[in-house]
Order: structure tokens, then sequence, then C-alpha cells
């Protein structure tokens, strides 16, 4: 079942490469309980197929961090983007799109998490295994408030500037 609007975010966990350690992160991939890192915030969510590929590295990526400070002045807290890489990955992608610091690049390295929200494509046949499926979402406390999901092969709906005018 596909979550929608109005659905809570499953419980699951994501990994995030700290770059920096602080008290309660040590440098390295670090695992998150989703509902721990939700709870009383507004977060932009993007989840897309892969680090590295065409459109979400030309695209995707670089108009969430273009954009943040505009979520930001909506009330966003944080801007996550979720793929099916994982944490080291994810990390070289965020210093590679300047997103450090700006866009949470969130690791489901199993696709565990995109699993349980329903939004898993298979590409097996391409080479690339279980990914996810383009899509934009706005959380408040962990409660969907917005959705858009991009039909195969599109990018059309789950771009920031849509994401950014559903955020009030």
């Amino acid at each position: 079942m596909t979550i929608k609007i109005g659905d809570r975010l499953p419980e699951g966990t994501l990994s995030e490469f700290i770059e920096v350690a602080s008290e309660g992160c040590s440098l390295g991939p670090n695992v998150f309980k989703v509902s721990e890192l939700v709870k009383g915030k507004k977060i932009a969510i993007f989840g897309l197929p892969g680090a590295f590929t065409p459109t979400c590295s030309a695209q995707h990526v670089p108009g969430y961090v273009a954009l943040a400070d505009k979520f930001k002045a909506k009330g966003v807290d944080e801007i996550w983007c979720i793929s099916v890489n994982d944490a080291f990955v994810m990390g070289a992608w965020g210093r590679d799109q300047k997103a450090t610091g700006v866009v949470r690049m969130m690791a489901d390295g199993s696709a565990t998490f995109t699993k349980a929200l329903g939004l898993e494509m298979d590409l097996t046949a391409k080479g690339m295994g279980v990914r996810s499926q383009r899509y934009s979402m706005l959380v408040e406390d962990g409660v969907v408030k917005q959705l858009n999901v991009e039909q195969p092969g599109k990018f059309e709906v789950s771009n920031a500037e849509t994401l950014l005018a559903q955020a009030g």
C-alpha cells in the first residue's frame, strides 16, 4: 500500500554520513529513527532513484539546494533527500552537489523504508535493483501533508518549485 496524504510516516531508520563529529553523532555513517527525526518538525522530503544519476544530479537535488532558504522562510525545518544508496555514497553525492548542511542526504541502503512507504520500483532488469520512485512530500510532525509521486521516467511534480508552492 502506498502512503497517502494524512498518513503517518512508517517506522524505520535512515542513515546519514556525518562530516563533522558532534555530541550524539560520530564521524561517518549514523543511523537515525525516522519517528524521532520528524517529531515536532516540518520537513520537505524528496525521494529519487539514485545518487549520481542524470536527472537526480542535474535537476532534482540542485533545485532543493537552490530553494532551501525559501523553504526555511515557509517554516520548513529540514529538507531530506532519500535514496536507495548507502550512506557513504549519499555523503559523497552531497559533497558533490554542495548540499552539505543544506539538504540532509539520507540513505535507505536496503530500500526498507522506501518499501514501507510503498514507493519502491524494481529496476533489476536495468541492473539497478530495487530503487525509489521519484517523489516529494511535506511532512509535519510525522504526518504527510502533501505528496507528489512522479510517473515512471518523468520529472514534473516532485521538483522543489512544486513542493515549495505547496508549503504554504
